[in-house]
């Protein structure tokens, strides 16, 4: 995918907007060193990423007060879902760089948001939309019997529905 076509779009409970890879790169980049733990019981530790704080991006969005969750869209028609206290973590971002280059389109690139504290589900790969909610949805993962929340250090594997 070209730069120029790719774009992230904002609706639901949250003024509509759209942002292009433009927009993305004007925003306050910082670097993080984070953790990143598979569903599948590998990780791998101290994994350098480049990009913008998921609370710096929220800046830029007004948001309606009733929202409580919200649905990663992403190319290709994958779903993830998240709380908005998880995805609201200071230490959450959206990463376009991987140990100093472009974030490869196999780890998620150009852009995926990453969650440390839950499982690599939770940190969508090739993301486009963020569709904020009232209440939950289950994503694509979550109605195909992963967990709905993937919190590692709970075992959060799989769904009990």
């Amino acid at each position: 995918m070209h730069l120029a076509d790719w774009n992230l779009k904002v609706w639901g409970l949250a003024a509509a907007r759209t942002f292009t890879w433009d927009d993305i790169m004007a925003m306050p980049q910082s670097q993080f060193t984070a953790d990143f733990h598979c569903v599948t019981t590998w990780s791998k530790l101290d994994v350098q990423w480049t990009g913008i704080k998921v609370t710096d991006f929220m800046q830029q969005l007004e948001l309606d007060p009733q929202a409580q969750h919200l649905m990663q869209h992403c190319y290709g028609g994958y779903t993830t879902n998240i709380a908005l206290d998880d995805f609201l973590r200071e230490e959450n971002f959206f990463a376009h760089t991987l140990f100093g280059e472009p974030l490869p389109a196999e780890h998620g690139g150009p852009l995926r948001l990453v969650v440390p504290h839950l499982y690599a589900w939770k940190s969508a790969k090739w993301i486009n939309g963020l569709e904020f909610l009232a209440q939950m949805d289950l994503g694509f993962w979550e109605r195909n019997g992963y967990h709905h929340r993937g919190d590692p250090w709970a075992s959060e594997r799989y769904s009990v529905l």
